[in-house]
């Protein structure tokens, strides 16, 4: 890999520091615009970078992020050249905008924010003179990352969305293939108020003659899917039908599985991340790339795809951030991702009693997340993040105690304090353990922590 894109480049983290500080002048992710015009006109005067690479193209409620790098993983295993962009980022934005592995370095950062700067200021002018607000933080990142990947240049980008499908700024590209995980309801503000509303706006990503896959839906989102390829004449492969996760046993780092895809069998695949969601992630992403690589009607390579998800990672997602004692993170921050969390610790973890430090963002499910947390928690500690979105904890610490009368609940407006509180009570008794979970931020926060204070 060229030095160009190794992070270790500190002596171009400030320039990459400023050029995060000027995106965050824009307005923030938690307000963004249901437009795509605005996206449109900066890509049109770059010359439209997200058309010299093909794309697939992924949405739903949870399980975006771990599908995405799921499918990333495989694709470089097949010796592509990838680009890989998420949201939202852990520790650093350079996280949000991978390529060929590797989160962009801070000078290709703040290299390509430089050019780019200047036509995202020429659509800032015009979307004043027609009383419209400039350019967001997601929308400008989102063209950020298509010139970045162009820049590189990449083979293929897997590119995530930020929120919904029809109107997010990702979907100014068209994607070869169109990647549905399960949906459910989240950003109801945003999306609407019923899962048929939020999977039709999700659909809205599926392109003409697009080959569509999917995970497991319930009926009304799955009508919807039907309806978006059937309008397009795309083709849609389900999960269940035209391929499925058919088994999945607990291993030491992870879990072992056998996938039947769109076009082959693979069986005794080893993937290092925890929780079934997980192994049906997994059957996910293989359905994506024999779609994106033979249309569906080739099998992959074996040792390639072993060795693509063997070497795949899921920050933040059950990861383990301290040893003594154990600390876990995970991402979930809706009640669908808090039940899977909850029924991964009890399938992969033999833990007898578990402390859940939580906090949670205000336009979040927070009774649905503690009711589904609250049958494998020993204890709450409850805190906020840094995000001025967050719960404060004394209001978030009086709605644990209604929902989970039955647990011990501490309030901390320091997540420092709740941290360390919470790692001296797991360390009194064996096998005990800490789960931080509830936002995206507070995991953030707490890798961050474990980082600078070099926990065991």
């Amino acid at each position: 890999m060229s030095d160009e894109f190794e992070l270790d480049d500190s002596e171009y983290r400030e320039d990459a520091d400023r050029a995060y500080a000027e995106l965050l002048e824009r307005i923030g992710e938690a307000a963004p615009q249901p437009r795509l015009n605005a996206t449109r006109r900066a890509v049109e005067l770059l010359g439209d970078p997200q058309r010299s690479y093909p794309i697939i193209h992924i949405t739903g409620t949870n399980g975006k992020t771990s599908t995405s790098r799921m499918i990333e993983s495989i694709l470089r295993a097949y010796g592509l050249r990838t680009g890989l962009v998420t949201s939202p980022h852990l520790v650093r934005p350079n996280e949000r905008i991978v390529i060929d592995g590797e989160p962009i370095s801070n000078r290709a950062f703040a290299d390509n924010w430089a050019d780019i700067r200047p036509f995202l200021e020429l659509v800032d002018a015009e979307l004043a003179d027609n009383g419209e607000e400039p350019l967001t933080y997601f929308e400008a990142f989102t063209v950020l990352a298509f010139a970045a990947f162009a820049d590189a240049p990449v083979d293929v980008a897997v590119v995530e969305v930020g929120m919904g499908g029809e109107w997010d700024s990702t979907n100014v590209a068209d994607g070869q293939v169109a990647v549905f995980a399960p949906i459910a309801l989240d950003h109801t503000q945003r999306l609407g108020s019923s899962i048929q509303q939020i999977a039709r706006t999700k659909a809205g990503i599926i392109k003409p003659v697009a080959s569509v896959v999917s995970a497991a839906q319930v009926p009304e989102a799955l009508a919807e899917l039907e309806r978006a390829a059937d309008l397009t004449e795309s083709t849609l492969k389900v999960e269940g039908t035209a391929f499925a996760l058919e088994s999945s046993t607990v291993a030491v780092g992870g879990q072992v599985i056998s996938v039947r895809g769109i076009a082959g069998e693979y069986r005794d695949l080893f993937l290092p991340l925890y929780g079934d969601h997980q192994g049906h992630n997994a059957a996910l992403a293989i359905a994506a790339v024999e779609s994106f690589l033979g249309e569906g009607s080739q099998a992959l390579v074996g040792d390639v795809l072993a060795e693509g998800l063997a070497t795949a990672t899921s920050p933040g997602r059950l990861q383990l951030v301290g040893t003594e004692p154990t600390v876990l993170v995970d991402a979930a921050h809706n009640p669908h991702g808090a039940l899977a969390l909850a029924d991964a610790l009890r399938t992969y973890f033999t833990f007898d009693e578990i402390a859940i430090v939580l906090g949670v963002l205000q336009d979040k499910d927070a009774d649905g997340i503690v009711s589904a947390l609250a049958p494998v928690a020993s204890t709450f500690f409850v805190t906020q993040s840094g995000s001025d979105r967050a719960i404060p904890a004394d209001r978030l610490a009086d709605l644990v105690a209604r929902d989970a009368p039955e647990h011990a609940v501490q309030a901390f407006e320091s997540l420092e304090f709740a941290v360390q509180d919470a790692r001296i009570w797991a360390s009194q008794a064996p096998r005990r353990a800490v789960v931080v979970t509830g936002s995206i931020t507070l995991i953030g926060d707490v890798m961050a922590l474990a980082e600078s204070e070099g926990w065991k």
